[in-house]
């Protein structure tokens, strides 16, 4: 047996021209900018809107582990351990956005475009079988009524469905 050897290179150029990459390279550049829009939007309109109802932005909201967590102005170096839970806050709150909008915009139609394709397939597979059943069945009763004709009544030592 000769088995036709693919090179590395053809191999490579199969698997970047079947799709998969070319659709994953859009969906990472779309994703990036994407995100960058709601970076924004939490930036410019959630942490304002905390600091309307709060003392400060989210991004300055924090809490000193350790000592003082005073800055010293000469240096800019920080004294004690200032944990800054806004920031995490922050961009936990741009996840969330995020995952949302994905979930809602391109998750949920696309699963119910899949699900209502399917449904029509299965109702189409269902007809076809539906077809392919009533022309056995009318093909059994031609059958039957020919072995009737030539046989006088008689189906035969094996009946209408023996094979012949």
């Amino acid at each position: 047996m000769s088995e036709k050897k693919i090179s590395v290179l053809d191999g490579f150029k199969a698997f970047l021209m079947r799709g998969n990459v070319i659709d994953l390279a859009v969906a990472v550049v779309i994703g990036a900018a994407f995100t960058n829009i709601v970076n924004a939007v939490v930036k410019g309109v959630i942490n304002p809107l905390v600091g309307a109802f709060g003392t400060q932005d989210l991004d300055n909201y924090s809490s000193c582990l350790q000592g003082p967590c005073v800055a010293d102005p000469a240096t800019k170096e920080m004294d004690g351990i200032e944990i800054l839970w806004g920031s995490v806050l922050s961009a936990g709150l741009s996840f969330l956005i995020t995952a949302a909008v994905v979930y809602f915009l391109m998750v949920l139609p696309m699963a119910k475009y899949l699900a209502r394709r399917a449904a029509m397939q299965a109702a189409k597979e269902g007809v076809q079988e539906t077809i392919e059943v009533s022309e056995l069945e009318v093909l059994k009763e031609i059958r039957d009524a020919l072995v009737a004709q030539r046989g006088g009544g008689s189906a035969g030592a094996g009946g209408p469905d023996q094979e012949r």
